[in-house]
């Protein structure tokens, strides 16, 4: 028999000293790469109609969102007809300027997959969406995108 006997061991232990850096550059990751959301909502967050047929948005940094409801502050009026574009209180007339400017942040290739999304309320009438859609016609914004919830239709 030999003098030296191989040993058999198990496995190593799994040394945790780098643990702290790789979560330290995971949550750095994270927080460089994460965007807040851009806009505060100066209308109430719109109760979305229910719609059978949904497909969701693929590239969102190409969205550009008009949001369609009530005001929260009754100083900028009542109804649910009121036109929120980025931060401000808008009429349909000034969707145009909406689009340009949301088309100068893209480059001029990604401009025809731009797409324009209305998120309405339920209860906000049909002629301000159609005149919304008649900006954005003259501004030649053809992709259009209904923000809805999934759910069964029910007709009354």
């Amino acid at each position: 028999m030999s003098k030296f006997r191989k040993k058999k061991k198990g496995m190593p232990a799994l040394s945790t000293a780098s643990l702290p850096d790789i979560v330290f550059m995971l949550l750095f990751f994270f927080m460089v790469t994460t965007t807040m959301r851009e806009t505060d909502l100066l209308i109430d967050s719109p109760r979305l109609p229910s719609a059978s047929e949904v497909k969701k948005l693929e590239r969102k940094s190409l969205v550009s969102t008009i949001y369609v409801g009530k005001a929260k502050d009754p100083k900028y009026g009542t109804g649910y007809n009121r036109i929120q574009l980025n931060d401000k209180i808008a009429t349909p007339e000034d969707v145009p300027s909406f689009i340009f400017l949301e088309r100068d942040n893209v480059s001029e290739a990604e401009v025809p997959f731009m797409t324009t999304s209305i998120k309405a309320d339920k209860e906000s009438s049909v002629g301000t969406l159609a005149d919304i859609r008649e900006k954005l016609r003259d501004v030649n914004a053809l992709k259009l995108s209904l923000s809805t919830h999934k759910g069964s239709v029910i007709n009354k």
